[in-house]
């Protein structure tokens, strides 16, 4: 199994393909499987690009990460894992939900060497209570298909989408759920004290090609407060994307598919 040691963790990592490196992360309490189940089908059959999916500290399948304490930890570890594995290199870089939040930490720090970004669904404010939040709603439901869930995973389904059908269900237990199981609950709690980093990240923002994906009906992150970000990501397209909550790659695979086509389409023009 490929693992980069860096300060206080041993990141486990798949690296995939050649050319253009592009680092993708996942959400909070994840693994590099809900990124690589939406990204490959999308870009495997594009020349020209390598695809490094991680997993974040306390998640998957990362190790000896016990001195990690917040969110600057976190960046900390992986723009360590950047200047390891592709040193001085220009990439992309793409982030869901707090995937997306480490992303503009990276461009903060990391900002002349990114040639793109991809934010799905991104955390903009870390506390919950300050965020502008539609209230959960389910769009549709096949309620046929629902009497085979249990009681509790009927719950979590309904907790977690929008729409509830046996294809959104399927993908949901395999790349969020099967990853969910393997991280540790204890020391996300402890960096969760610290979630939000000690540095502000007002201002920092991208003149490269990116793209923001946000479900209508998110009612994790929201989508409003992402609009909070448009002047300082002059290249970017905004879509609001309707019967979609936090996991818009599932329920808008055909649409998130398109559009980060595009996407990958504005960039290979400068690229």
């Amino acid at each position: 199994m490929p693992y980069c040691k860096v300060s206080h963790a041993n990141i486990y990592y798949e690296d995939i393909g050649e050319g253009k490196p592009i680092v993708m992360i996942h959400g909070y309490s994840l693994d590099h499987r809900l990124m690589s189940a939406c990204m490959e089908p999308i870009i495997k059959d594009r020349a020209g690009w390598r695809r490094i999916y991680i997993d974040l500290p306390g998640m998957g399948q990362t190790k000896d990460y016990e001195k990690i304490n917040n969110s600057d930890d976190m960046l900390n570890a992986v723009i360590t894992l950047i200047e390891t594995l592709i040193p001085n290199q220009t990439f992309l870089i793409a982030g869901e939900s707090y995937g997306g939040y480490l992303a503009r930490g990276i461009i903060k720090e990391l900002k002349d060497r990114i040639l793109g970004a991809a934010f799905i669904c991104p955390m903009i404010i870390p506390s919950h209570e300050d965020r502008d939040l539609p209230n959960h709603a389910i769009i549709t439901s096949d309620k046929e298909f629902l009497t085979r869930l249990t009681e509790e995973e009927l719950l979590n389904f309904r907790a977690n989408h929008v729409v509830l059908d046996e294809y959104n269900w399927d993908r949901y237990s395999k790349e969020i759920l099967a990853g969910s199981k393997l991280s540790d609950p204890m020391f996300l709690a402890k960096v969760q004290q610290g979630y939000g980093f000690s540095f502000s990240l007002e201002g920092v923002g991208c003149d490269k090609p990116s793209i923001f994906l946000l479900g209508k009906q998110d009612s994790v992150v929201g989508y409003k407060d992402a609009f909070e970000l448009l002047d300082h990501f002059p290249r970017a397209t905004f879509a609001v994307l309707n019967r979609a909550g936090h996991n818009l790659q599932i329920e808008q695979a055909g649409l998130f598919h398109s559009h980060i086509s595009e996407w990958i389409d504005r960039v290979e023009e400068f690229k």
